[in-house]
């Protein structure tokens, strides 16, 4: 069987990180895997993949994904191919408008990864939305609650969808190993204590509850922050206007997240919803407590496992994280019911369901 995964590009993200992590594992279960990236820049995640040599990668120029001159250029790549895996938007679109006017009979995939877009608030757009989703065959979302919404939006039958939940590479976490404070070359106390979040500087995420919380905190705890995105600037200002420069380290994308999450005292996620967040998962298979903002795509996911605290409520979150420091019996028990939880996320079970999917 041959399976052409199309997503926008291979810049940092979780959809992304999931195609770096499990296209390699598909060889396997005698499935050829290509990949086709509407925008090929040689971001971190595609010279990773490009390095691996696991696959062939089509790539349509490094100009913007928004063009729509891209569902002519997508025709050609949809013979060949049994079946066509496609993730976010507006890869959603131009393949499914390729399909239409090219007459083409392939199979169409789509895997919904969050559970809200703004096209949801428009009903011109959701018009148009059950158009575009119309041209795929199977709609695989993320999490239940990801298909609640998106059935009650398109209003199709209950066969056109399938759950099918993200899934992380836990041998990678468990191998990897800590770092040194002194490794991390941020000129860190002996005595400091490490919060993590990785996540984009974007909407939805909120970086600022993070950075506003530490002022509840002892001085000692300092927060690193792994990612990139049009909000960075605003976050580097709010911890100025916040005097938490010394405290508040910022990584920008990094290809050894696992290493990271080993070497830091608490992961943290605060975003104001998600869909299955591939950054909450690793944050629960990482050996350390995790936290999370009592919201939809993380509540389900967290709850029997990891903390919560309510959605931007800093005080909260830093009474959660002192406490966590300073109780070592609470963090073992989090610790333990966190690992528990991840094992129901693992890659292998994912390719597997998704394997069965393409043979429908």
């Amino acid at each position: 069987m041959r399976v052409l995964q199309v997503i926008n590009s291979l810049a940092t993200g979780g959809a992304e990180k999931l195609l770096l992590d499990s296209i390699p594992k598909y060889s396997d279960k005698g499935i050829q895997m290509d990949l086709l990236l509407l925008n090929g820049t040689a971001y971190p995640f595609y010279q990773q993949f490009k390095a691996a040599e696991t696959g062939v990668v089509f790539e349509l120029g490094t100009s913007s994904v928004y063009n729509p001159l891209l569902i002519f250029k997508i025709i050609k790549y949809l013979k060949g191919y049994d079946v066509v895996h496609v993730h976010l938007f507006p890869a959603l679109y131009w393949v499914a408008l390729a399909k239409w006017i090219s007459f083409s009979k392939v199979t169409l995939v789509f895997t919904e990864h969050s559970i809200h877009n703004r096209r949801m608030n428009s009903w011109i757009l959701k018009r148009l939305d059950r158009f575009i989703y119309s041209k795929y065959s199977k709609i695989s979302c993320i999490t239940e609650e990801v298909k609640v919404q998106l059935q009650k939006n398109l209003h199709f039958a209950e066969e056109r969808f399938v759950v099918i939940a993200n899934g992380i590479d836990l041998s990678k976490i468990n191998r990897a190993q800590p770092y040194l404070k002194s490794d991390l070359k941020l000129s860190l106390p002996d005595d400091s204590k490490l919060l993590l979040q990785v996540s984009s500087f974007q909407y939805p995420k909120d970086q600022a509850t993070v950075i506003k919380s530490l002022r509840y905190m002892p001085s000692t705890v300092h927060l690193l922050l792994v990612g990139e995105g049009v909000d960075l600037d605003q976050s580097k200002k709010l911890v100025q206007d916040c005097n938490l420069n010394s405290r508040v380290h910022f990584l920008g994308v990094r290809m050894d997240v696992h290493h990271l999450l080993k070497t830091v005292d608490v992961v943290v996620l605060s975003s104001q919803y998600e869909g299955l967040s591939l950054s909450c998962v690793e944050g629960l298979a990482s050996g350390k407590p995790f936290i999370a903002s009592d919201v939809p795509g993380l509540r389900e996911v967290v709850q029997d496992s990891g903390l919560l605290f309510p959605y931007q409520d800093e005080k909260k979150l830093a009474a959660i994280c002192t406490a966590l420091i300073s109780d070592t019996n609470m963090t073992a028990m989090i610790v333990s019911r966190c690992l528990l939880k991840s094992a129901h996320y693992a890659i292998e079970t994912m390719i597997e369901n998704y394997v069965q999917l393409y043979q429908l």
